[in-house]
């Protein structure tokens, strides 16, 4: 290996599924098809090229909230690599104290411990953790920074599942990344191991996506949207009875446990009819093509299987195969981490994009000549102000109301509600079209930072410098590649590490995406630009 090239893999942190790129997971599988082979064979000597092997190497479990199989997975696969193994009960844990996830993880580090492996019912934990635990890595002269593996964090993801499963279908597919098409069966809203195929069933080329959930417990839309962006075919159907009632029937199906617990009295009434939906039933089996196979995340339910016990003895169980191979990818994964293997691994050449997050979302208009004449006589009503700031073409398209409420946000973002002028909803150039204006007589310019909050809270305005009657400076504003370092910004989940409720002290950040909304970047929770201001939480 080149001496200039590291291991890219050393130290890495594993919170989403799109934390290895499709070469990085590709070169991961190449791995665990060795190590699969190796044990089958009881090979020793390929067995140990896989192992850490130091007894001073720390890997800590932390699981705080119930899991057998993703522990006792991750417990063996630590166990084969001979390094020290630890483990954080959530009974007894200072969490229960009041301690903050970044002390306690950060103590942790402190005592020579490296992985960290976390279940969590709170979204986005392993993300806020990474940044947290460099930060203390470096202030303190650490050796190796700690690495965190989300083992599940909420209804976010499950990047180690979709892992083992990716590694399955690729069993079941003859290792080719050409097509896959896969029936999703089951708590699409729930279900963390199916939010984390929006992204990682980008490892393979052409993906068709059929979603099988009544609408209760539906695939999220914003994971749909994903799914969308990232090229995948998508059908939708109410119940397996209407999916089976097609032509075109899927080889691969993913059943999840419908968790019918969470979504209160209502639905559970109901229970019965949305089982029967999602549950296989004898009578689809002739209807299934050649070939076909079934997964499971495990466990099913004892006495509500969407995957019935029948079906355990016969050519349709890919699911025990599939958990067998999670300790297998987690074996490979530590290894990984851990620095062990990975060094032959080249990343491939990239094309220099630039940096998104360095997008111009400001713009200066010149206002020379016709743009510098006196200020127009705004229609119904609004008259012109001789200095001060006219802000318009707010919300423009939505209903009087929501321009109204958008109005009030906006000047309290801007702190101008102490500050004498107006709001006006205005006809827009299509009739039956409004659009908002925000005038403010004598008010001071707004400096880079008000800048930003005004783009972020009324992308597509148009912000006027009005002095001597006239236009002196303008501006339109776009929508952010990325918004943060507000105190009056928040994510609307309260299952987020960075929502208030949580106490952790987490700054919200949130990134643009494509259709034009602002995406956590804890928890990945999808919002407009109207819903990420505390005041309107």
């Amino acid at each position: 290996m080149d001496a200039n090239i590291r291991n890219v893999f050393v130290g890495r942190s594993l919170c989403v599924i799109d934390d290895l790129s499709i070469a990085e997971r590709t070169y991961l599988f190449s791995k665990v098809k060795e190590l699969k082979t190796a044990i089958e064979n009881g090979d020793q000597t390929a067995m140990d090229r896989f192992r850490i092997n130091d007894k001073d190497f720390g890997i800590y479990e932390v699981f705080l909230e119930d899991s057998t199989r993703t522990r006792e997975s991750f417990r063996n696969a630590a166990n084969f690599h001979h390094a020290k193994v630890s483990e954080l009960s959530a009974d007894s844990s200072s969490f229960n104290k009041g301690e903050s996830f970044a002390d306690t993880f950060n103590t942790l580090a402190g005592y020579s411990n490296t992985i960290f492996i976390i279940r969590s019912k709170v979204e986005g934990v392993c993300r806020w953790l990474e940044d947290e635990g460099s930060a203390f890595a470096q202030r303190n002269r650490l050796w190796r920074k700690p690495a965190f593996i989300n083992a599940g964090d909420g209804k976010h993801e499950h990047p180690t599942q979709e892992l083992l499963d990716e590694f399955t279908f690729l069993e079941d597919n003859g290792w080719s990344t050409d097509n896959l098409h896969i029936a999703l069966v089951g708590d699409l809203f729930h279900g963390r191991t199916v939010h984390s195929k929006a992204d990682g069933l980008k490892l393979f080329k052409h993906v068709k996506v059929d979603l099988i959930a009544p609408t209760e417990l539906a695939m999220p839309d914003s994971y749909v949207e994903k799914m969308r962006e990232n090229g995948f075919s998508l059908r939708m159907f109410s119940s397996i009875d209407e999916y089976v009632g097609q032509e075109d029937i899927a080889r691969k199906w993913y059943f999840t446990r419908p968790q019918l617990e969470r979504m209160g009295d209502r639905i559970l009434q109901r229970q019965g009819e949305l089982r029967s939906a999602i549950t296989f039933r004898k009578d689809f089996i002739d209807r299934m093509p050649e070939g076909t196979k079934f997964y499971h995340p495990l466990p099913r339910h004892k006495e509500h299987p969407t995957i019935p016990t029948f079906l355990d003895d016969t050519s349709f169980n890919g699911w025990e195969r599939q958990s067998i191979n999670g300790m297998y990818v987690r074996i490979v994964l530590l290894s990984l981490i851990g620095g062990k293997i990975g060094d032959e691994f080249v990343p491939p050449a990239t094309m220099e994009t630039g940096d998104a997050n360095d997008e111009e979302y400001i713009i200066s208009v010149p206002v020379s000549g016709d743009a510098a004449k006196a200020v127009k006589n705004y229609s119904e009503g609004v008259h012109p102000i001789r200095d001060g700031i006219v802000i318009d073409h707010i919300c423009r398209g939505d209903s009087p109301s929501e321009i109204r409420n958008h109005m009030r946000l906006i000047s309290s973002v801007l702190n101008l509600d102490e500050a004498k002028g107006g709001e006006w909803v205005s006809t827009g150039k299509t009739p039956g079209s409004f659009k908002g204006i925000i005038f403010r007589p004598g008010a001071r310019e707004l400096t880079r930072k008000e800048l930003k909050r005004l783009a972020a809270v009324a992308p597509g305005c148009t912000l006027n410098i009005i002095k001597d009657g006239k236009v002196a400076a303008k501006y339109r504003t776009h929508m952010p590649p990325r918004i943060y370092n507000f105190d009056d910004l928040s994510c609307t989940n309260e299952a987020c590490i960075s929502h208030p409720s949580q106490s952790e002290g987490v700054p919200a950040l949130f990134y643009r995406t494509a259709d034009n909304r602002f995406a956590c970047a804890y928890c990945g929770k999808s919002h407009s630009f109207k819903e990420i201001w505390k005041s309107k939480n």
